[in-house]
């Protein structure tokens, strides 16, 4: 067992090791994430076994990193088994045969990205709406001809946007209970950020999609009428989603909402098809819907979903929390976080670094929760001696955290939406013009002051946020 702690300049070397193997691996190479990750992991335990740590401390670190992540990879699971459910019910080819009647290709993108907005709001969850009508988007974008990774792009920004928007998003709920402020409060400072980056990037996805005004008519006409010869369209088959509405105004959890979603489109399956069978329906749900049309490009799109499918991102989750865990029970994060948090008092100074800190623990760790409450813990009372309330570092958790674990490749939110999109995350990176334009908004306040909450005598005082257990 090692006795002294970690110093600065062990913790940065071993950071710089570990991003330098994934970096080069992800970035430079091209490979998938995986392996690159498990080789990080290979070196920080070969690392700690050479400083002195043990196994149990080793093992320790690797399960407190995975126990933070069974709830999420529960839900993945899950979305899975909803996506090739909703695809043989017919729900999301019902939405994509709904809009391709109903959006014009010049106005295409930003109508995505207010629809992703709004359902985000609703659900509170960027994963639910990435899964659900995000599928149905990338679907007509595609048709289209859209750039698969701009349309991602949008859907991407349309559901970070709507999350930071509603009382139910797990994310939003933490950060303000890790600085100890209302709810609300909370979610009226971070507007300061969300609206001046959400104006941008429906105005530069306005700008994009005015070169697509003449959209392939005959290739839209030839989709649609795969999708009807082939699907059960009806409005009928937006029960799900309308459950899914139903479910976030009783404020159901994840987990019970997907299960009761996945009964009743199961349900449907049957009613739409009376040949199928308990054995084929339990296929599909584990393996994936596989569109059998006459329309090729139909089959790629909605063959997709399944239990199976999200067994990739599920190993890469679990090698990414459980580097996280070694970093964390290490001490390597918190061995360069907390030097550079007590050192700070300057409102710019202050800003950047919480902001430099939530990208660190991204791209070290990989998981939104963690993005929050280390920098949250360790900049807390650093803002209020520099007279900022806890609001302010409330909204930079969230500009710096929350929105941009979906633009890391090893990142939990990456992978989920890489896998399912079907689009790498340097890809559509760029694209997702509202998580990139945050952090930007939160260093301009930082620097200007605009918007950035000072502390007030009523700041010290503890206050309530109702959490869902999942989000």
């Amino acid at each position: 067992m090692r006795n002294s702690k970690v110093s600065l300049r062990e913790a940065i070397l071993v950071l710089v090791v570990a991003l330098a193997i994934m970096g080069t691996g992800v970035i430079g190479l091209g490979l998938s994430p995986q392996v690159p990750v498990l080789l990080a992991i290979t070196v920080t335990i070969f690392w700690a076994k050479l400083t002195g740590f043990s196994w149990d401390e080793i093992n320790a670190g690797i399960k407190d990193g995975i126990d933070k992540g069974i709830i999420p990879i529960v839900i993945f699971i899950l979305i899975g088994a909803m996506i090739s459910t909703w695809i043989a019910a017919g729900t999301i080819p019902t939405l994509m045969v709904i809009g391709f009647k109903a959006i014009s290709a010049q106005w295409f993108l930003p109508t995505v990205f207010l629809v992703c907005s709004l359902v985000g709001a609703a659900v509170g969850s960027c994963f639910t709406v990435v899964s659900t009508v995000g599928i149905a988007f990338f679907g007509i974008g595609v048709t289209m001809n859209f750039n698969p990774a701009l349309v991602a792009g949008a859907i991407i920004s349309g559901g970070v946007f709507g999350d930071k928007c509603s009382p139910l998003s797990e994310t939003n709920n933490l950060a303000a209970a890790v600085v100890d402020t209302d709810l609300f409060d909370h979610m009226k400072t971070i507007l300061w950020s969300t609206i001046p980056a959400a104006t941008i990037s429906t105005i530069v996805f306005a700008i994009l999609g005015m070169g697509h005004n003449h959209a392939d008519m005959n290739k839209i006409n030839t989709t649609v009428a795969a999708l009807n010869n082939d699907f059960h369209i009806s409005i009928v088959a937006l029960i799900p989603i309308i459950l899914v509405f139903v479910c976030a105004a009783f404020k159901m959890a994840a987990i019970p909402t997907m299960l009761l979603n996945i009964f009743v489109s199961a349900g449907m399956m049957f009613v739409n098809n009376p040949g199928l069978n308990v054995t084929k329906a339990s296929t599909i749900i584990t393996n994936g819907f596989i569109a059998k049309t006459s329309n090729n490009e139909v089959n790629l799109l909605l063959s997709r979903g399944g239990i199976v499918s999200m067994m990739p991102t599920v190993a890469l989750i679990v090698l990414t929390l459980s580097l996280g865990g070694l970093l964390v029970h290490f001490g390597l994060i918190s061995a360069i976080m907390s030097p550079l948090a007590t050192r700070l008092n300057n409102p710019a100074k202050l800003v950047t670094a919480a902001l430099g800190a939530c990208i660190g623990v991204n791209i070290f760790v990989g998981e939104q929760f963690l993005s929050i409450i280390l920098p949250g813990r360790a900049f807390k009372q650093t803002f209020n001696n520099g007279g900022l309330a806890s609001r302010a570092l409330g909204r930079v958790l969230e500009d710096g955290g929350t929105v941009l674990n979906y633009l890391v490749p090893w990142g939990v939110g990456g992978v989920f939406i890489a896998n399912t999109l079907g689009v790498p995350t340097i890809q559509y990176l760029p694209f997702v013009f509202f998580s990139l334009l945050c952090p930007v908004f939160s260093l301009l306040s930082g620097f200007t002051g605009i918007g950035l909450k000072k502390l007030q005598p009523s700041d010290s005082k503890p206050h309530q946020t109702v959490v869902p257990s999942e989000n």
